[in-house]
């Protein structure tokens, strides 16, 4: 049985990758007539489907939206007891029906038109009915179900939904659209976090700061450590620059050295150059730089190099960039 469960999923994921690489031959004209008309598009588009074709539509109009293309989904049943006032002259239908015969979606094919709303059919024939009756067509046909019954939409919604991502990246690459944009439609996920927080959003500031002079003596800057909880402190000279940080690592360096904690300066013994950060870089940023170091933690300073935040590795793990 196990073997026949398996035996089972590897056909239905071949016959599926075969269904989108057969995609390939319908990157055409008509493809290129579907950005453009997309890309110019006034108003948004409408995608509309029904049943599983549905499922997928709503899908791809997610997709188009996230990706800097408004669009939204319109269910063609509804559509025909009222929703259909939610089309208006600026926008673009795209109707998905793999056997372009879908009475409801065509149902609504003479209003559309009357609207003078310019419509791409994802269908399987340009000689469906939904093919003719569409001023652009996008194939979708594929040579099987992945279904063993050949009934069940398998093949077809995954050949539909590649179109969609297709239709979609095209559009983003063709409007020069960025992670920045990106981010702004996705301000609660863990890429909106990545891609907005600013390392001034999460970093410690003020009485907060663990920062000692090049005078104190070790012994002080491991209280300044042990108090502030950053796992280091920063030494700055009189005129409250930056010069140097003292670390965990830094403090075993001093006792394998048998260097007295007590006498010595921090300034001695504190490590120059330190990787640091500014307050308006981004947080994923900072994260790069702590990776490509192999530091924990860092300072955040102004252009005169005065500290004004600090942050570390769990600080950026709190706030969901990691």
């Amino acid at each position: 049985m196990k073997n026949t469960f398996q035996e089972s999923a590897l056909k239905v994921l071949a016959i599926e990758a075969e269904a989108v690489l057969q995609l390939k031959q319908y990157i055409d004209d008509q493809f290129v007539a579907a950005c453009e008309m997309l890309q110019h598009c006034q108003g948004k588009v409408v995608v509309c489907g029904m049943g599983k074709s549905g499922h997928i539509g709503n899908k791809i109009a997610a997709t188009l939206s996230s990706t800097g293309t408004p669009a939204f989904f319109m269910h063609p049943g509804e559509a025909n007891h009222g929703d259909l006032g939610m089309i208006s002259e600026q926008d673009v239908l795209l109707a998905i029906s793999n056997s372009g015969e879908t009475a409801e979606l065509l149902n609504l094919i003479p209003v559309v038109k009357r609207l003078n709303v310019p419509i791409i059919a994802m269908t399987n024939s340009v000689k469906s009915s939904l093919g003719r009756h569409s001023d652009i067509v996008l194939c979708i046909k594929v040579e099987k179900e992945a279904c063993s019954l050949g009934l069940a939409p398998t093949a077809s919604t995954t050949a539909t939904l590649a179109m969609g991502d297709a239709l979609a990246v095209a559009l983003l690459d063709a409007n020069g659209f960025s992670s920045a944009d990106f981010a702004l439609s996705h301000p609660g996920g863990s890429l909106g976090r990545r891609l907005l927080l600013t390392v001034s959003d999460i970093m410690h500031r003020g009485d907060e700061l663990p920062l000692v002079t090049q005078r104190h003596t070790i012994s002080q800057a491991l209280f300044e450590i042990t108090k502030k909880g950053l796992g280091m402190t920063g030494i700055v000279n009189d005129g409250g620059e930056l010069v140097g940080i003292f670390t965990d690592g830094d403090l075993r360096r001093v006792l394998d050295d048998r260097i007295d904690i007590h006498t010595s300066h921090v300034g001695q013994v504190m490590t120059t150059g330190s990787v640091r950060v500014t307050p308006e870089m981004l947080a994923v940023e900072a994260l790069n730089k702590m990776e490509e170091y192999k530091i924990n933690s860092m300072f955040a300073v102004d252009h005169n190099n005065i500290p004004k935040g600090a942050l570390n590795m769990h600080m950026l793990l709190k706030a969901g960039v990691v």
